[in-house]
């Protein structure tokens, strides 16, 4: 297989617009929308997963957001979240953007892919206005595709029920994804998964770290790409010195998320007065400690 999705016309054939959104799973949900309203992020109303034990709280940008999901019954089906959260909380998995996941659904077939069940999700999203039903079409990617890291392919068919602007300001002025750091046991192993599904132009490798370029959303913000960074256990603290002395986990694992500010100083500052602890890499870009994020390893940096 090899499709470069940057190509001219590839982009209708296989409707993958970047990153949709990252998915962190956190053990408590209301605990977690106080930690990242704290971290400067404006948090949406809470959403619940109709047929499922679980909900969730949004952080919309522009282009992308940030879902923090938990389990509110867990009587119901948790899509396994419960067994991720057995052993530790943090990012789970990524959604891929498309505007017809059946037409990418046909494209992965014919490249050889065989993708999982195609799903219909509601959620009740409890707007103080009344209650209103985001809808969305869901495709699996199976794990041979998207080595590294759990994705599916997200369709949103009520976007303006979800991407509202007032949900998009935040008070650290971030603005969207820059990229997200999987470790695993041989980078070099992913780089043809991820070249055919995105293009050869679209990932290069180094010296212990793989990067994909995933693209941009599509929107209005003019905002550059998001990148997947795939590492070793070894090179993790040298990409990322915030991680030095947290626990490690079995590979594959996802340690970090990289987040665009526009003022990396007014970040610093909401963060501060909110008593996050703040971590600063030079000059440009600053950290917050996985214990503090639920998990994560936020990173913020004003987008070149």
């Amino acid at each position: 297989m090899k499709l470069m999705v940057g190509e001219k016309g590839l982009e209708t054939a296989r409707p993958l617009r970047g990153i949709d959104h990252v998915l962190v799973g956190v053990r408590d949900l209301e605990a977690a929308r106080q930690t990242y309203a704290r971290l400067g992020f404006t948090v949406s109303a809470r959403g619940r997963h109709i047929g499922w034990g679980t909900a969730n709280y949004c952080i919309m940008f522009p282009d992308d957001y940030i879902e923090l999901l938990g389990i509110v019954d867990p009587s119901q089906f948790t899509n396994n979240l419960n067994r991720f959260l057995e052993s530790r909380e943090g990012l789970l998995g990524l959604a891929f953007a498309s505007d017809d996941v059946m037409l990418a659904e046909r494209a992965l077939r014919r490249a050889g892919i065989e993708p999982g069940e195609m799903r219909d999700l509601k959620r009740i999203l409890e707007d103080p206005e009344g209650e209103v039903w985001p809808r969305f079409k869901l495709l699996h990617l199976p794990p041979e595709a998207t080595p590294g890291t759990s994705a599916f392919i997200c369709q949103h068919l009520t976007p303006e029920l979800v991407w509202r602007p007032e949900w998009c300001k935040h008070a650290n002025s971030a603005r969207g994804l820059i990229a997200m750091t999987s470790v695993v046991k041989d980078p070099s192993a992913l780089a043809i998964p991820y070249a055919e599904l995105f293009g050869f132009d679209r990932v290069r490798a180094g010296d212990g770290v793989v990067e994909v370029d995933c693209g941009g959303a599509g929107g209005d913000s003019g905002r550059g790409s998001v990148w997947l960074r795939f590492t070793t256990a070894e090179m993790l603290g040298a990409l990322h010195p915030g991680l030095v002395g947290a626990p490690r986990q079995p590979t594959p694992w996802l340690a970090a998320l990289r987040v665009a500010v526009e003022d990396l100083g007014l970040c610093a500052t909401t963060l501060e007065r909110n008593h996050m602890p703040v971590h600063w890499d030079g000059p440009r870009l600053l950290r917050v400690p996985a214990q503090a994020a639920c998990g994560v390893l936020m990173e913020f940096t004003e987008e070149a």
